[in-house]
Formats: structure tokens, sequence, C-alpha cells
């Protein structure tokens, strides 16, 4: 393929960068710090929260997500009592001596993902919410909540709960709406299902509905992607995520010899094309490649486009002050990660389900929580990387004033080989002018070649380094 500059462009899907530094760079921490000196001298009048809940009733055979099937034995019991107790922690942490005196801790955003946090049942989506509300502090009714839920799990019952605790975002993975495409990504769900949970969900009147759809699926045409985008457009829903499929080691359809190769690389970017024009026809504004919303939907439940492989970035909301390249991020849950201005942590990271287990059940008799186990300290050049990486991957770019304020340098002056490259590429707009760097529309369809080619030798070769398990 090639830019409109006859430069040769790089493979459209080279990797969906969700988050920067990725999982994968990350390592036990020999000095396991405590959270107490990590949050020391910190800003926490904006943190976001993230409850992170990984059971599922089934893993589609595309899911690399941190997540097991099913929960016997009590499991979900013995996690809240886990997660109530890493709360308390990290509370602590946040407020005990040394944190700034009376500075108060304020969450500008919170949000369940996993997993299905609606893999819970009724009483247990009440307690996840005490466990955010008495034990975080968050204000629940006050911020934006965005819940994540699938087609079997939203139940009238839980969704009353989300309602009734302030949910404002719901965000359900239909993937298509065509049976057998959706046995094809190894997703046992039926159409008819599909149009029941969202009537539901309709019924409880959560102000943001998402539907998630992905493109790339064996044996799906335009035709066949025209009737999932129809049929999710008749729902009206205030934001609808565009996923290019991939074949992620250890997962179903990788076990299932499913790859890729140049022809699905154009099958996707053509669907990719087919939905974007769609959507803007039918009055949606793109926000990023993936995510498309309706212009009268709510100002402060914008999302983020990066999907963390805990779903944990897209599942947050944002007020018209928040911004995820800056912002602290509290974590709980055994799959989420935690931000601070100079280390992103979390606990260990899997794919295989035996794998996954073995971390859910140390993560359920951990006691003690005060401290940070794995993870990868950020310098000032890995910020400046994630800052540009996540602004420019937004359809609105980046003010470049706001980069010169927060590091004390210009764009250009920090990555010149890379912004030349992308603008032989075709991929940033001229018009946006010398104050904002914004991409092209060829630029968003490649935002998956762009994003990793902004990775810092030393994430690239821990991502390349790590094993995956």
């Amino acid at each position: 393929m090639s830019s409109t500059t006859g430069v040769t462009a790089p493979r459209p899907y080279e990797s969906y960068v969700y988050a920067y530094p990725h999982k994968t760079a990350y390592r036990p921490l020999p000095d396991r710090p405590a959270l107490r000196e990590l949050w020391a001298g910190e800003r926490k009048d904006a943190l976001s929260l993230y409850l992170h809940i990984p059971f599922c009733e089934v893993r589609c055979g595309f899911c690399n997500l941190f997540t097991r099937i099913g929960a016997p034995d009590e499991l979900t019991t013995r996690y809240l009592n886990a997660l109530d107790r890493q709360a308390t922690a990290v509370r602590d942490a946040l407020t005990g001596p040394g944190q700034g005196g009376t500075d108060p801790v304020r969450f500008a955003a919170a949000a369940f993902g996993g997993g299905t946090p609606t893999f819970l049942d009724a009483g247990e989506l009440d307690r996840l919410c005490d466990i955010a509300e008495k034990r975080m502090g968050a204000e629940l009714r006050s911020v934006p909540l965005s819940v994540e839920t699938s087609p079997a799990t939203a139940t009238a019952d839980r969704l009353a709960v989300l309602a009734d605790r302030g949910t404002t975002r719901l965000s359900i993975g239909v993937q298509s709406f065509v049976d057998a495409e959706a046995r094809a990504a190894v997703r046992p769900q039926r159409r008819a299902e599909v149009e029941a949970a969202l009537g539901r969900i309709r019924d409880t009147r959560i102000p943001v509905l998402n539907i998630d759809l992905i493109y790339g699926i064996d044996g799906q045409t335009e035709p066949t992607w025209r009737r999932s985008l129809d049929a999710a457009l008749a729902w009206r829903p205030e934001e609808l995520y565009l996923y290019p499929l991939y074949i992620r080691p250890l997962t179903g359809l990788d076990r299932l010899g499913a790859g890729g190769d140049a022809a699905w690389d154009a099958q996707r970017l053509r669907l990719y094309r087919q939905g974007r024009d769609l959507l803007l026809a039918e009055g949606y504004e793109q926000v990023s490649m993936r995510m498309f919303r309706r212009p009268d939907s709510l100002s402060d439940t914008r999302t983020d486009d990066a999907r963390d492989d805990d779903t944990q970035v897209n599942s947050y909301p944002r007020t018209d002050d928040y911004a995820c390249q800056t912002d602290g991020m509290i974590g709980l849950g055994c799959g989420a990660r935690s931000y601070t201005s100079g280390l992103h942590y979390s606990f260990d990271y899997a794919v295989d389900m035996r794998q996954i287990r073995t971390i859910i059940d140390t993560y359920t008799a951990t006691e003690d929580f005060s401290r940070a186990e794995v993870g990868r300290r950020i310098d000032g050049d890995e910020a400046r990387r994630r800052h540009l990486l996540q602004s420019l991957l937004q359809a609105q770019g980046m003010d470049v004033a706001g980069y010169r304020e927060r590091f004390g340098s210009a764009p250009a002056e920090d990555f010149p080989a890379e912004l030349d490259r992308f603008a032989d590429l075709g991929w940033l707009d001229p018009a946006a002018g010398p104050g904002l760097l914004r991409l092209s529309p060829e630029g968003l369809a490649y935002s998956d070649a762009l994003g990793p080619a902004l990775f810092s030798p030393s994430v690239r070769s821990a991502m390349a380094e790590y094993e995956v398990k």
C-alpha cells in the first residue's frame, strides 16, 4: 500500500495501542515500593477509579482479556472480599501521613470492566458499588460511571442496580448481529438474545449506550457488515465502537489456526472505511479510529479509545477537563493497572486460562495490598511518548501549546523523525495549523500502525522479551 505522497505505508494493523507502555513491558518490581510513597506528592483531585472483574460466562475466540470462565466455590465472594481489602489499603495510602495534609482525594470518573462486571449478580454488583463509594470515596451518582456488560448478563435486576447506583454509560459487546459471524468468532449468542438485551438496557434509561462491533471476521462481507451496522443503528446508540479483529496468541482463534495476510489487511481496511463513512453519514462524529459518538449525547461521557487487556481505559468516561495522558489512575482488582507520574503498576498478566486462575487465586488469598508488585517506571521520554501517542490517536488532535507547557519543548523537537515520516505518509492533517497536531482521515485509518511507531526502543525490547503465558 502506498500513501498519497508515494511513500510505501506499513501494514495498517500492527497492534492495537490501548495504553502505553503495554503490560507486556511490565516486570516484577524488586523494591516493591509502598503505595503511600508512590502517591506522595501526586495530584489527587481528579483521579480515575477502575474496578476489574475477571469473570465471564464464556470466552470468545478473539479474546485475550484477563478473565476466566465461571467462578466456582463462591469465588466471586472471595474476590470481592479481596477487592475490599485492596480498596481499604489503597485509600489509606492516598489519605495517610505524607499525602498532602488536608488536600482532598477526589475521583472525576469511575468504571467497572473486566471480564464482564455483570457476571456478578445484583447483590454482588451492589457490593461492588459500595466498595467504590464507601471504601474509596467515589461519588458514583456525581461522576460519570461506565460499566461493561454482555447480552447474556444484561438482566433486568442487574441493570436496575446499575441504574440506581448512578451508571451513566453502559457498553455492550455485540461484535456481530449475524449469527453465523458470531459463531465464526467463537461467540455463542443469537441475534434475538442481543436484541432483547438491548431492549432491557434502553428500558433502564441509562443515558449512554455503547455498542461494540468487530470487522474482519471470517466469512464477513460488505453486505453482512452493513447488516450489523444497520442493526446497531436501529437502537440509536450514543456511541459505537468499530474494532478490527486481531488474532492474538493463546486465544481460541489462534488455536484454530486463524490468521491474517495482506488480503485480510485490505478487507479490514475496506470494512473500516465502509463503517466510518456510514456512521458519518448518519450524523455521528468520529472521536478516534474506533470510536464514533452522536453529537447530541452527553458531553461528559466521552471515552478514551484505549482498550486495555482488561478493557480498563476503554471503560473510562471523561469529563471535559479529564485527560488520560496526565491524570492519576487507581485500578482495583487483579487485572487492573494504576498510574502515577513515575510508575505504572499492576499485578501479573496472563492469557492462558490456567495461568489466569493461579493469579486470581493468589489475589484472593492476599492480605497485604500496600505495595506495588509489577510495573514499569516512566521517565521523561516515556511520558512524552505517552502524551503524544494518546493525544494524536484522538481525532481532535493535540494542542502543541499544552504539550510545551507540560514538557518545556515542542513535539517536533522531541520526535522529528517520527513526525516527518507521518507527514510523508500523509497521516498528518496539513490544514490543522501550526498550533495543532492532528491526523488526517488516512492517518486515523492507520492508527494501529502509527501508535506502535512511537514506542521507545526499551519498551519494544521489553515487549519482545515477554514470554506470553
